[in-house]
């Protein structure tokens, strides 16, 4: 009953059309594009550092030009994964999220300005 309950909670995305072969060492698609994820999530980070630190206009801009390709190259990496069925996604249960809402849902009150 729990492993039927665990499935129902799995995001649905298509099946891989065939699982990348490893014979070795070398890496296969699925290595590729998920170091190519992992990269441009790094990137993203490295560059909301640089677009808070930047001083000058002119050179914020560039960054912010830069980070939003960055976000964007990312974005399709994740969405080619997820078609291929090479990332997987499991759905939270309510009752979790609820629970969560309502262990949080205080802090509002300690924020400097009120929330509309």
């Amino acid at each position: 009953m729990q492993q039927q309950n665990q499935n129902a909670n799995v995001i649905k995305n298509p099946k891989p059309a065939s699982e990348p072969k490893v014979k070795g060492p070398q890496m296969n698609d699925r290595d590729f594009l998920n170091d190519i994820l992992l990269t441009e999530k790094y990137l993203t980070d490295s560059l909301n550092v640089a677009v808070r630190e930047a001083s000058h206009d002119s050179l914020h801009q560039d960054y912010m030009t830069i980070l939003m390709e960055t976000h964007q190259a990312q974005r399709h990496a994740f969405n080619l994964m997820f078609q291929k069925g090479w990332y997987k996604l499991e759905a939270e249960q309510q009752q979790k999220l609820d629970q969560a809402h309502k262990q949080f849902s205080n802090y509002s009150s300690q924020f400097p300005y009120p929330i509309q």
